[in-house]
């Protein structure tokens, strides 16, 4: 059966959202566990607040579309967000793990919400770009924050493993 235009927009708005859940299950679950990488802490701290902004845009989209987020995406998602976080927690290098994954998490966001605009673009909704457009900002301005994280990390991880300290997170 085809889909219009509007119909994929609001698949894409819900799916998104759902993403955004994700993330934040992600995010969430790492910081509980931070204990010697402040810096890491910090930036997922600030797009934690930065993701409930993101998620309340997308909400305000599908609202005035006349409908909402997607409850059985979210369940699953917020599900596989938390296996994904606890997923590396055993490992000695779980820090490392984890800074892999979101900046790889990220970029991931980064394509959802370039692809989103087009589809935007594509249904002749652009009463939503401008917002859609400041989370894209924010999505690229996290992805170099870890990325310019990854050495210092490493480097922190590297001095605390060879001191004998605890170093996984």
């Amino acid at each position: 059966m085809a889909m219009d235009a509007r119909e994929i927009y609001v698949t894409a708005l819900k799916n998104t959202h759902a993403l955004e859940m994700q993330a934040l299950q992600i995010m969430e679950r790492q910081v509980e566990r931070l204990e010697r990488y402040p810096e890491m802490e910090q930036a997922l701290r600030r797009h934690i607040e930065e993701t409930h902004g993101q998620r309340r845009r997308l909400e305000e989209a599908l609202q005035s579309l006349g409908d909402g987020p997607s409850a059985l995406k979210e369940g699953f998602l917020g599900f596989v967000g938390n296996m994904m976080a606890l997923g590396h927690a055993p490992a000695q290098d779980e820090i490392l793990k984890n800074t892999y994954a979101n900046h790889a998490f990220e970029n991931f966001e980064i394509a959802a919400y370039e692809s989103l605009l087009t589809i935007g673009e594509a249904a002749g909704q652009q009463a939503h770009r401008t917002a859609l457009q400041q989370s894209l900002k924010e999505e690229q301005a996290m992805a170099e924050a870890v990325r310019a994280l990854i050495k210092p990390t490493t480097e922190r991880y590297i001095a605390l493993t060879t001191s004998g300290a605890k170093a996984d997170r």
